[in-house]
């Protein structure tokens, strides 16, 4: 019966009860449409992504050095350094931590 209701409330109710119950339902509203819209704009970024900057933002939000990389990837370290400018560029995170904290959103964990 509560699946989709916000609040119950009881009768007799009273006018500010109500008004009270559908403030809070629609700022609750305003924050999961938020939330919504914020994901969609994180997951539009990540389709940006070429399959090897993909594969590179695995690694890197793995905690792993370009060195590191590179050896895995079985390519050059200035490669990895360059997919990593690219996609931090289009994820428009500013440090790791940042990129980390986005790709969390979205489910992506470390290998």
């Amino acid at each position: 019966m509560k699946n989709c209701a916000s609040d119950f409330l009881t009768k007799p109710g009273n006018d500010e009860d109500l008004l009270a119950a559908i403030r809070v339902a629609i700022e609750k509203d305003r924050a999961l449409r938020r939330e919504q819209a914020e994901l969609s704009e994180i997951r539009a970024r990540l389709a940006t992504l070429t399959p090897r900057e993909r594969e590179v933002l695995e690694y890197v939000v793995a905690g792993k050095l370009n060195k590191q990389i590179a050896g895995d990837l079985g390519t050059a370290e200035q490669t990895v350094k360059v997919h990593r400018a690219h996609l931090m560029q289009k994820m428009r995170a500013q440090s790791v931590a940042e990129l980390v904290r986005l790709t969390k959103r979205c489910g992506i964990g470390a290998r």
